[in-house]
């Protein structure tokens, strides 16, 4: 049987452990922050405008996509896609030219470019 000091006691330790744990989750969510500027310098230096347009808002054909204020998550796991490309048919997205585009950029990289897709005003539509 607990003495009642004995179980206060483990009360306390239960709760520092927890604060604990939350405090290591708060600073590896901080420490993978995705840069936006980071993103913007990629965007711009692998020429991402060249088919998806001005302010990639503006793709030169229909067969691309508009790009401008897509959702953060929706674009990383897109770059994903290409990066694995048909070595995984399941995942994959099989575009020759996105696949060259992505092939050299880390997680990271891909998680800085969709950050700062997403801070962009582009025409896509927004259910009110």
């Amino acid at each position: 049987m607990n003495k009642p000091d004995q179980g206060f006691g483990m009360v306390v330790k239960a709760a520092g452990a927890a604060i604990a744990f939350g405090a290591v989750l708060l600073a590896s969510n901080s420490a993978v922050a995705a840069d936006a500027a980071n993103g913007k310098a990629l965007v711009e230096s692998h020429n991402c405008a060249a088919c998806h347009g001005v302010k990639l808002n503006n793709p030169v054909s229909s067969e691309y996509p508009k790009l401008a204020g897509q959702h953060a998550s929706y674009i990383y796991w897109a770059l994903r896609q290409y990066q694995m490309g048909t070595n995984n048919p399941n995942l994959g997205r099989s575009n020759p030219i996105m696949q060259a585009q992505v092939g050299s950029l880390s997680q990271s990289d891909m998680k800085d470019i969709a950050a700062y897709v997403e801070t962009l005003t582009g025409d896509l539509v927004q259910k009110k």
